[in-house]
């Protein structure tokens, strides 16, 4: 009898040991499973995360400035940890050798969409009354038509243009907001560290004929701070709201019938128009973030240490660095790609 009980004991605690082991590994079982689930929670978060916060940026650019916009593009590309969306405009003659730029450089990864721009849109609306004859270009105007060439875009988008390299992280940028009347975001002419060769042309009165009377009627002050638009953030559900193409082709129109602006020392092209539709609606970028001039003159304005600081850097002016006779083109060549259809051949250089 002794014996059998001690036989059951030892069976009751084999099974009781059993149990507890079987536990054990099922509570690791649901351990891990739970870990690995919270894993992907965490990869599904932050994917939904990259995909809300795409960056949109447009950009225009026709046969001429094509090894500029893939400079621009790559210098983006290069220096942003977050995922871009090229915007591209052209011309239709340039529009087989971009695409075949891109599909067989090392830019062959970026995701884009390019759409050539109609000339249309602004066929009889342009003159340009003093100034570099490229401001008459069709293409100068496309970025009047964003809402237009991409209705998908909502929210803040990105305009740069096509002579610009980019040092910063274009997030910064994407994630400015706006209050109050404010629609978008420019870099300033007044501020110091963008020289300028002729500061006289910081003011409004410079770019905008003031004796005008539709002029008058907008009561804006004659020496208030001009401002580029070569490079801003604009919030494109505020700018289809507000219907701003509408004033915008308004402006040109009227200044083909009147001197509304292109005699003054600033000249004409796409930047009056847009000077008068965002005056006092716009906040001021930040001047690191658009470093211009660059392009004025064959003569070097700005120290190595300000330009590595630098966000952006624009060859606004003449002076491209993608010929021979532009400044800091050191700085340039680091984001050149080289055309694979042969097309375009980067010119001999004068400066190191």
């Amino acid at each position: 009898m002794r014996l059998h009980l001690k036989r059951v004991t030892h069976l009751c605690l084999f099974l009781w040991a059993l149990f507890v082991l079987y536990f054990l590994m099922k509570e690791q079982e649901f351990a891990s499973d739970y870990q690995k689930s919270e894993e992907i929670e965490e990869n599904e978060e932050f994917n939904r995360g990259s995909r809300s916060e795409e960056i949109p940026i447009m950009l225009a650019s026709d046969s001429n400035t094509l090894p500029g916009v893939m400079a621009t593009i790559n210098s983006i590309v290069k220096n942003t940890k977050h995922n871009v969306k090229f915007y591209l405009v052209t011309t239709s003659d340039a529009y087989d050798h971009y695409k075949d730029w891109i599909a067989n450089s090392e830019l062959r990864f970026i995701e884009y969409t390019i759409k050539v721009f109609d000339d249309d849109l602004v066929k009889g609306k342009i003159k340009v009354r003093s100034g570099r004859g490229e401001l008459a270009s069709p293409l100068n105007y496309a970025r009047y038509f964003a809402p237009q060439l991409f209705p998908e875009i909502e929210g803040n988008m990105l305009y740069i243009d096509d002579d610009v390299i980019v040092q910063g992280d274009v997030v910064e940028l994407f994630r400015l907001s706006f209050a109050g009347n404010d629609l978008a975001s420019f870099a300033d002419d007044c501020h110091s560290s963008s020289d300028r060769s002729d500061h006289l042309q910081a003011a409004y009165s410079n770019y905008i004929n003031f004796r005008n009377r539709k002029v008058k009627a907008l009561h804006m002050e004659r020496h208030a701070c001009s401002f580029n638009t070569g490079v801003y953030v604009v919030d494109m559900t505020s700018w289809r709201r507000e219907n701003l193409t509408a004033q915008l082709v308004y402006w040109m129109q009227l200044n083909t019938k009147e001197n509304v602006y292109g005699n003054e020392k600033g000249g004409g092209g796409s930047q009056p128009p847009m000077m008068i539709v965002f005056y006092r609606r716009h906040r001021v970028l930040d001047p690191m973030w658009h470093v211009r001039s660059l392009g004025a003159s064959a003569g070097k304005r700005y120290t190595d240490g300000f330009l590595a600081a630098a966000k952006l850097l624009h060859w606004n002016g003449p002076l491209k660095p993608w010929t021979a006779r532009a400044s800091y083109q050191d700085i340039w060549d680091k984001y050149f790609v080289p055309d694979p259809t042969n097309k375009f051949q980067l010119p001999r250089r004068r400066w190191s």
